[in-house]
């Protein structure tokens, strides 16, 4: 058996590599990433623990723009560590014009403290960022040094 320990890196495809390099330029650095790669016609960019990269699309892939509900890509979701993180996020996103989905929320059905904003990047690829207080004290229980008798 193997254990995956993290997901290394996201690659999407896009149909505009300069645009979509502007807005995730943007968008990721006020989340802390920094733009790490850049050839042929890829983009990276990393925070330490997670790479995100994009990739333009071919000649064939930029005819078939990218519909919500096709089979593939649902969206992504970055996690941050605080609720006033994604308040924080959601007004940056308002101050470049980026489509919103869902303005930030709770959503009790996924969870104790599921809190999030939904946002579309150039392509309309859906883009999620949220914080959960359940996931913040599973990670404190598992942190505990355990008892010895």
């Amino acid at each position: 058996m193997v254990r995956v320990v993290g997901i290394d890196h996201l690659a999407i495809r896009v149909s505009d590599l300069a645009a979509s390099k502007s807005f995730y330029s943007r968008v990721l650095g006020f989340m802390g990433f920094a733009r790490e790669w850049e050839f042929d016609r890829v983009v990276g960019w990393n925070n330490g623990a997670t790479m995100f990269w994009i990739t333009q699309a071919d000649a064939v892939g930029r005819r078939h723009k990218h519909r919500t509900g096709d089979v593939g890509y649902h969206h992504y979701a970055f996690e941050l560590a605080a609720r006033g993180e994604v308040d924080a996020l959601y007004d940056f996103l308002l101050t470049e014009k980026v489509v919103i989905v869902d303005a930030p929320a709770a959503y009790p059905s996924y969870g104790e403290g599921y809190y999030a904003v939904y946002f579309l990047d150039p392509d309309g690829l859906k883009l999620e960022a949220m914080h959960f207080v359940e996931k913040d004290k599973r990670r404190a229980r598992r942190a505990r040094p355990t008892e010895t008798p």
